[in-house]
């Protein structure tokens, strides 16, 4: 009789992101991921087809996570709406910098890296845009592009504000 396992996918995902917090992106392999769920190797394939779509599925839903949890956050001024998406960029990348900062995964990202990115920052003009009173687009996009290069670089949010202030004042 086959091994009956809840919540498989779930224990997948934990499971490659312990590893890969603790060893790195080019040590986790779908069999150490299986091995460490107590599963055989082809019923990890049951969910993801390869070590790179188990690690995009869970960014990926960490990161939709953080766009409903703003876009449900009702904002008292464009500072504060601002400042939540700085906070939540600096949670997101603290949650996935083992990936973000392995070099063997960069490696492998780096092809579709201008994709994602121009995805992300499309993503969080959207979240901007209300804050930009007259403006086509790219004020929001532009804003977004800002906050994004700038969190990634270390900046306080007060650095950042100090600037962005000035195009939507």
């Amino acid at each position: 009789m086959p091994k009956i396992i809840e919540n498989v996918r779930e224990a997948l995902i934990c499971e490659a992101k312990r590893q890969i917090a603790e060893q790195g992106y080019k040590a986790t392999t779908i069999r150490s991921v299986a091995t460490g769920c107590g599963i055989a190797v082809g019923t990890v394939y049951n969910y993801f087809s390869s070590k790179d779509m188990l690690i995009a599925s869970f960014i990926l839903e960490d990161w939709i996570s953080v766009l409903n949890t703003l876009k449900e956050e009702s904002f008292d001024s464009p500072r504060e709406r601002l400042f939540a998406i700085y906070s939540e960029l600096i949670k997101f990348a603290k949650e996935h910098s083992a990936v973000f900062t392995d070099k063997d995964a960069m490696s492998v990202y780096s092809s579709s890296f201008y994709e994602k990115h121009s995805l992300l920052r499309s993503q969080l003009a959207d979240l901007i845009a209300p804050v930009v009173i007259n403006g086509d687009g790219f004020e929001a996009e532009f804003i977004a592009e800002s906050i994004l290069t700038w969190t990634m670089a270390g900046k306080s949010f007060d650095e950042i504000y100090s600037v962005i202030k000035k195009i939507i004042i």
